[in-house]
């Protein structure tokens, strides 16, 4: 029986604090898969910003994933304008894109007229509460990156994802859209917080 040995990084909490490491283990993992892109969720652009700077010289390339415009405050979107446009004009790959994992389905669930929870965020809360946040929002990332046509779905990727602000989990996922979503693998887990 063939196996492989590699390590698994936990934090004792999630959070903020354990960006830089996450960044690090995200690129050690990159480099020894020899994946050639990281997605990275970032809400004001200060995850995406720490992010670049680890990355200058490695060769790798950093997708930054987004939230919508109006996800907290309608017509307004969170991430920095100005680490947009620094970042854009270092050719790095910006998507703004609405939640895979709810979008719609949460119109439905917050309405008071319909309401009751959905099937697609179901998927959303068994991944946060069972796994971690980072994990939902790391697979979430990587969905809207392949809807986008930033990343291939027959290629593994190293995404970051976070609880709340910065980063704190880090996988190994082979893509997939949205629409044929239990076509996408989470490969490796490289880090998370051990409690959520």
């Amino acid at each position: 029986m063939a196996f492989v040995q590699k390590p698994i990084y936990y934090f004792d909490k999630p959070g903020e604090a354990n960006t830089s490491d996450a960044i690090r283990f995200a690129i050690l993992r990159a480099k020894e898969l020899s994946i050639k892109k990281i997605v990275v969720a970032s809400t004001s652009g200060s995850t995406a910003k720490k992010c670049h700077e680890a990355l200058i010289g490695t060769g790798l390339e950093l997708i930054i994933v987004t939230h919508a415009v109006g996800f907290s405050k309608p017509g307004v979107w969170e991430f920095d304008a100005k680490t947009a446009t620094k970042l854009r004009k270092e050719g790095i790959v910006i998507i703004t894109g609405t939640h895979a994992l709810s979008g719609l389905e949460r119109a439905l669930s917050r309405s008071t007229r319909i309401g009751g929870g959905s099937r697609t965020e179901a998927i959303a809360e068994a991944l946060r509460r069972v796994v971690a946040v980072g994990l939902k929002v790391a697979v979430e990332c990587v969905l809207i990156a392949a809807d986008n046509g930033s990343v291939a779905v027959d290629e593994e990727v190293v995404a970051i994802g976070g609880t709340m602000s910065g980063a704190d989990t880090v996988c190994v996922i082979r893509p997939a859209h949205t629409a044929n979503f239990f076509d996408l693998q989470v490969r490796e887990i490289v880090a998370m917080p051990r409690v959520r």
